[in-house]
Parts: structure tokens; sequence; C-alpha cells
């Protein structure tokens, strides 16, 4: 098939990488989010799908929104059969959808209908899933709602972040993403309609969803640590400044500290939860790069009875 493929940040490279390399079909183009500000300077930068098919001569295409007229009228003079889409980052119109005869076929990084939304991994985490996986479906105008071709299932290890079970997921994901493409193809796939019950909400997660509450208990605590890294990245309050919290672990022995109430050793720093306390292991402080939690303490020289959150 002839393909046009959509998607933007290093998620989505794998699966390109995985259809360039499959020399059954033809990638003719890439659509991806216009360039944006990164870094110190804040220059425009090119998204790493646009990089990664720009290295590889694939004409790139960057719309503003999908529905301009110039977008639309060049994707119909390449004539896509089928449009592979991951982590694009913009709704699709209905006439961005009519145009490939065999329509979008998303990679979405959840077992559908669960975790529909722009962030499945990081609620997967959070809600402390056991198991998640991917899912290659039909785009439809509803939100991660069509018919789904295929899926593959993955553990959620007890120490992933997000960031580490969506490296995970991308790889295999990929592979996933150019079998569909092979089925849909030779017709041997059909999309099974997604059932209807199930269906849980994976809305972008905000910094205010990342901001960690020491009275809920700390497998709480230590999943919304995980899930919100590396973004946005869970964080707290220390003497009025926010501390971000970059890597936690629970300690079930010890129950002698209130909420939120800190206490350093030499080498540990711990907080209190709602249930028993949770060992704080990096931090960055504002303004600050990453640090052991116990150099950061070390600096600060925490008084007794100090905590954090308040």
């Amino acid at each position: 098939m002839k393909l046009v493929f959509a998607g933007t940040p290093e998620v989505a490279v794998p699966a390109l990488d995985a259809l360039l390399a499959s020399g059954r079909h033809e990638v003719a183009a890439v659509v991806t989010r216009p360039d944006a500000p990164a870094g110190r300077g804040r220059r425009l930068v090119a998204s790493p799908v646009a990089e990664r098919a720009e290295e590889a001569g694939i004409e790139v295409l960057k719309p503003a929104r999908p529905r301009d007229p110039e977008f639309l009228e060049r994707l119909k003079e390449i004539g896509p059969d089928c449009c592979p889409v991951v982590a694009y980052g913009a709704l699709l119109p209905k006439a961005a959808l009519d145009i490939p005869a065999r329509g979008w076929v998303n990679l979405h990084f959840s077992l559908l209908p669960a975790w529909r939304g722009a962030a499945p991994v990081q609620h997967a985490v959070m809600a402390g899933d056991e198991i998640t996986g991917a899912s290659t479906f039909l785009i439809e105008e509803g939100l991660d709602s069509g018919p789904v071709y295929g899926t593959l299932t993955e553990e959620i290890r007890p120490t992933d972040t997000s960031g580490d079970l969506l490296t995970r997921l991308a790889l295999a994901g990929a592979g996933l993403l150019a079998a569909t493409m092979d089925g849909i193809e030779d017709g041997t796939l059909k999309a099974v309609p997604q059932p209807a019950e199930g269906v849980s909400l994976a809305p972008k997660v905000t910094v205010e969803d990342a901001r960690v509450d020491w009275n809920t208990p700390a497998l709480r605590v230590d999943r919304v640590v995980r899930g919100c890294t590396p973004a946005p990245g869970a964080w707290t309050t220390f003497r009025g400044e926010r501390l971000k919290i970059v890597q936690a672990a629970p300690v079930p022995g010890r129950t002698d500290l209130a909420p939120g109430e800190l206490a350093a050793g030499k080498n540990n720093v711990y907080v209190g939860t709602g249930s028993y306390a949770v060992e704080l292991l990096w931090v960055q402080a504002q303004g600050k790069k990453p640090m052991r939690a116990a150099d950061w303490a070390r600096g600060v020289r925490i008084a007794a009875g100090e905590g954090v959150g308040a």
C-alpha cells in the first residue's frame, strides 16, 4: 500500500522505522505537528518524526491544522491507500479521514476500550493496573472509539515509570502497526467493534494532577510519582517552593511519620503518607538539577518536625 504516516514525538519514531524497514509498503509522506520552540533559546525545532523522515528523504507535511485546505489538497494528490498514526497530536476532521481508501489506523497505547485519550500509559500506571498493552484501530470521529484490528499485552512492572513503559510499548507497538498494515493490505485482518463495557478515559495529565497528596496511602503516592515521570513530573512544596519528586519508593516498615512529615538521616530521606512512609531517592529543587535526596536534605538542613506539601 501507499502510506502517509502521521506522528510527532520520539515515541512515534519506532513505528515509522518499522514501516520503512518492512519493504512491503511505500511511505510516501509524513504528517507531523509544526516546528515548536525548544530549549533555553526557544528556537524552533522540528519534531522527532519530521527529523527521521527528512533523514529518509520523505516529504514532510506540517499543517497548522489538519483541516487546512492546502494540506487536504496535497493529501489528495499523494493519494494514500492508508494513513497509519502514532501520537500525531491533533484531531483529524472528516475531510481528512475520508481521503485514504482504507482509512487512518491508529496505534494507541492501551487495551481499548480502556484508557481512551491522550495519556493512556500515565493513567494505567497511576491506576495501579498490572497489565496494559497497545491496540491498532480504525479512526472514527469519536475519541479512540473505532473498531480494533489488533492488540498486544505488556506487564506493568512494580517500578515502571510511564516513560519506561511507553518505551517498551513503542517498540512492541511498532511491530503491531506494521503487521496491521500487512493484514489490511492482504485482507486477512478485519476490524472488530470495541465492547460497550470497560470504557475508561485518559485525559492529558496536568501539572495539578501531578501534585503529591501526602494524605493518600504510600502506594498511591508511589503510583503518582511513577505515572508522572518523566512528564509532567510529580511535585510537592518545601518552604513555599516547588520540589519535584524524581524517584521515590514505599517503605512499608516505617509508620512513625505524619503525612508530609520529613525525617532525614545520613543517607536517607523519608516522608510520611496516609499509610506508611515513602523514601525520597531523587528530587529536583526549583531552579536546580536533579540530585540525590540525601544530598538535597543536607543542603537545606531539615528541622525537626518540618514537612512537605503544607
